[in-house]
């Protein structure tokens, strides 16, 4: 079994060589190594307000700018922004006023997206160095976080949703699309690395994910979307049998890609201007 460091080493080469690239399809969705099977799980940003085509590298698995009640001069704090493509879209949200601040640990891709942030000549959107069990950003500092397909990557995800719940202010909230999974994927699946990287084989039950939203102390807890993931024969035919890719069709076993949303609820104080704990 692999340990988190092992876990985040493999992680970051994959996608460091994934920064590297020119485009996204050389990538393919959710930063899975297998361009036959690019786009099974990444939704199109192309007619979003702020949309560039050179930060979207194709690694998400849905739209959580889209559903983030992002307002003007809001402070957004996206975990694991890759080349910067959620982090253009809030920027069109927030405004002048607003600022954006993205957060990955992989030193390429901090780099591209601060290219990317140059074209478009932005100086209120920066991108940190960091891990998002342990983020660079300072206690009650964001109105939203946002990230997209990259929680299920983390090896403790507990710790995850501590720290956006540190980093929000009282009344904050967050929106983050992910994937999850109803049923037991197969073994052969879970110890591939590249579909680890993929989102797929990183991907915990549901109700499991859940309940680490529930105790890290979110409030208002919603799933804003779900959809169905479908992951073709010819990829599950690299790791799995004829037998078993038909064993796994009839399994029941369900992919999803959902987006949650969830508050950081604001204290409740006493008349007299006293907090009530």
């Amino acid at each position: 079994m692999r340990n988190s460091e092992e876990t985040k080493k493999s992680v970051k080469e994959i996608y460091g060589e994934i920064a590297l690239q020119e485009s996204k399809v050389e990538s393919g969705s959710c930063g899975c190594c297998e361009k036959d099977v690019f786009n099974i799980m990444a939704d199109d940003y192309a007619s979003l307000k702020g949309y560039l085509p050179e930060a979207d590298l194709g690694l998400g698995c849905g739209l959580p700018t889209q559903l983030a009640k992002i307002k003007k001069g809001d402070c957004v704090v996206d975990l694991g922004s890759g080349a910067g493509n959620d982090c253009f879209i809030a920027q069109s949200e927030t405004g002048k006023t607003g600022k954006v601040i993205g957060v990955d640990m992989t030193e390429a891709m901090i780099e591209r997206a601060r290219v990317n942030a140059d074209k478009l000549n932005l100086n209120n959107v920066e991108f940190r160095l960091g891990e998002i069990e342990n983020l660079p950003v300072s206690t009650n500092t964001a109105d939203v976080v946002i990230s997209n397909c990259v929680l299920n990557l983390v090896p403790d995800k507990q710790k995850a949703f501590e720290e956006i719940f540190r980093i929000l202010k009282d009344g904050g909230h967050f929106s983050i699309s992910d994937i999850v999974v109803e049923g037991n994927i197969p073994d052969e699946i879970t110890r591939v690395a590249a579909l680890y990287a993929g989102c797929v084989s990183g991907a915990l039950q549901k109700e499991e994910y859940m309940s680490f939203v529930q105790v890290a102390g979110f409030t208002s807890i919603s799933i804003q979307k779900e959809k169905l993931i479908y992951l073709p024969d010819e990829l599950l035919l690299k790791y799995l049998s004829v037998e078993d890719v038909h064993a796994f069709r009839n399994s029941g076993v369900k992919i999803l890609s959902i987006t949650i949303y969830g508050e950081k609820k604001k204290d409740e104080c006493c008349d007299k201007g006293t907090c009530c704990k």
